[in-house]
């Protein structure tokens, strides 16, 4: 048989275990609770806390990726354009790359000198140099001249350079033939800039105002070679004395040139 429960016993089993609460926390009656000397973290609001903080910072990472993307647009990337060289039914000429416009001239190439770049007065070459011949430009064509002309044309410009005598199937001209004694100075430019025969040319490699200081060395070597007693200056031998030496130097120093007084006479 299943218990059954009265009314009156069921009050009486309530009643009896309020008193034993009150008597397990007789001090809190009436009073406030005490503190807890060790407090516990309250998780569930510190979660809340921090999860609404979290939402709200993805939502600004959200919006500041969005915003970032309106301004992120592939026109420059994906523009119409041709590729190099490619044909073009827009022109007559069906050319997608066209000519720059006439008259236009690149930042440096202006060159309104053009005796200066050419060398050429009209179709024919000039015979004078551009500005003029100091011992500095002659030495600044001394220094050139060996760099790029003498391992054909030889230090002296008759043409007994190394690449020659070792098989080079075309000798070099001697500058010192009566044709190039004769010859204008704006030659020798035109043929240092354009190339001659087996000669390629050197405009990448010299700059113009060098190649006129290589022209004018050219003339003074071809002086050297064919000058006279009469265009030796006064007061010089020809040859030249051999210079004197102050010390001889050894394999590790070069020898000292004894430098001779201003005012002694050549004995």
């Amino acid at each position: 048989m299943s218990p059954t429960f009265s009314a009156d016993r069921f009050s009486a089993i309530f009643r009896k275990s309020e008193s034993s609460r009150a008597r397990l926390e007789p001090r809190w009656r009436g009073e406030s609770k005490p503190k807890d000397p060790y407090p516990t973290t309250d998780s569930s609001a510190h979660r809340g806390k921090g999860l609404c903080g979290l939402k709200a910072c993805s939502t600004l990472a959200w919006f500041t990726i969005l915003l970032a993307l309106a301004g992120c647009r592939q026109d420059m990337h994906d523009q119409p354009r041709f590729k190099p060289l490619a044909e073009s039914d827009f022109y007559s000429d069906l050319r997608s790359a066209r000519p720059p416009v006439e008259g236009t001239v690149a930042r440096g190439q202006l060159r309104e000198d053009s005796y200066l770049y050419t060398g050429k007065m009209g179709n024919n070459p000039g015979d004078y140099m551009p500005f003029p011949v100091t011992t500095e430009v002659l030495a600044r064509g001394q220094q050139r001249y060996d760099i790029y002309c003498a391992p054909c044309h030889s230090r002296v410009g008759d043409g007994n350079g190394v690449i020659p005598s070792r098989g080079f199937p075309r000798k070099p001209p001697s500058y010192h033939i009566e044709r190039l004694r004769k010859a204008p100075l704006g030659y020798f430019f035109d043929v240092i800039t354009n190339g001659f025969g087996s000669m390629p040319d050197y405009s990448s490699q010299i700059e113009p105002r060098d190649r006129w200081a290589i022209v004018a060395y050219v003339r003074a070597l071809q002086l050297s070679q064919d000058a006279t007693a009469a265009d030796v200056p006064a007061g010089q031998k020809v040859p030249s004395e051999p210079p004197r030496f102050e010390e001889l130097g050894s394999g590790a120093t070069l020898p000292v040139v004894e430098n001779k007084p201003a005012h002694e006479e050549p004995k």
